[in-house]
């Protein structure tokens, strides 16, 4: 792993866990696209997925649960220099998280948004989670799942995300390299990674997705430009279960369109002469 990301912290996540995968790709990745840790942010909320940015040496903001994405929105509009990725799970993102997951990709923030999916809620203790596949027992759902699993990246696509793609944990070479084009990507970039949950989640293990996953990239037909075809690939799951970039689109970011970008960043601003004293008088009752 390159040493600059790198920490000495131990890590908490259970051995074999997919979340090391995702971790090694991230400090390769963040070598690659090159720069200081000071010039990334990582922002998290709650779960075993929300633990990787303490293992990254570069700027962390650790908040709550379902809003990772609200905090790190704020962040990129204030310090637009910032490379800003946000890690967050099936249930932080999709299920507290949910409407933030919606409008920020109506908004188009210049974020790289990387959704460990591990299909069940691992950290506390092997509920159901929005992804979780019908039928799946668990210690709540104790006669199976009955609801339908979340296509999030369909959902992504519907509401016009511009760059969307999947990666699999345990493909570290693979993800590293959808980890570089979304964070050089201006605008929304989801990245949802497979990873098994090798505690809680005993059918989407290791050897259950190298079976099934194909990389996007193999298949001659498959054109990221196609929003139809982007749409209908987000389908596939059971035998098949397709990796890599689904759909790329460039389309003005939301610092573009509001523009912020013609703008110095907010965090330059001179606030030495600023009072807000007359602001607190106002709420004394006399």
């Amino acid at each position: 792993m390159p040493k600059k990301f790198g920490t000495a912290d131990p890590i908490a996540w259970c051995p074999g866990c997919g979340n090391f995968g995702i971790l090694n790709s991230i400090q390769k990745a963040l070598s690659k696209l090159g720069g200081e840790p000071k010039d990334y942010l990582l922002v998290s909320g709650i779960g075993q997925s929300s633990k990787l940015p303490h293992y990254i040496n570069a700027n962390c903001f650790n908040g709550l649960h379902g809003r990772a994405l609200p905090a790190a929105a704020a962040a990129k509009m204030v310090n637009r220099e910032l490379t800003v990725l946000v890690h967050t799970g099936d249930g932080d993102c999709y299920g507290e998280g949910g409407n933030h997951f919606l409008h920020n990709i109506r908004r188009n923030i210049d974020l790289t948004v990387i959704v460990h999916n591990n299909q069940i809620y691992g950290l506390t203790k092997g509920q159901a989670s929005p992804t979780t596949d019908r039928g799946y027992k668990t210690k709540v759902q104790i006669n199976g799942v009955i609801l339908e699993p979340m296509n999030a990246l369909g959902m992504a696509l519907s509401l016009g995300a511009p760059f969307v793609a999947r990666g699999f944990s345990d493909q570290i070479e693979h993800l590293t390299d959808l980890i570089v084009r979304g964070a050089q990507h201006k605008g929304f970039a989801l990245i949802e990674v497979l990873q098994p949950c090798v505690t809680f989640n005993k059918k989407n293990t290791h050897k259950w997705y190298q079976e099934r996953v194909y990389k996007l990239e193999e298949d001659k037909s498959h054109n990221p430009s196609d929003l139809f075809e982007a749409w209908k690939k987000t389908f596939e799951w059971g035998e098949k279960i397709p990796i890599g970039v689904f759909f790329e689109k460039q389309k003005p970011s939301y610092g573009e369109a509001s523009g912020l970008d013609g703008k110095p960043p907010l965090f330059l601003d001179k606030i030495e002469d600023i009072s807000i004293g007359e602001v607190f008088d106002s709420f004394i009752v006399r």
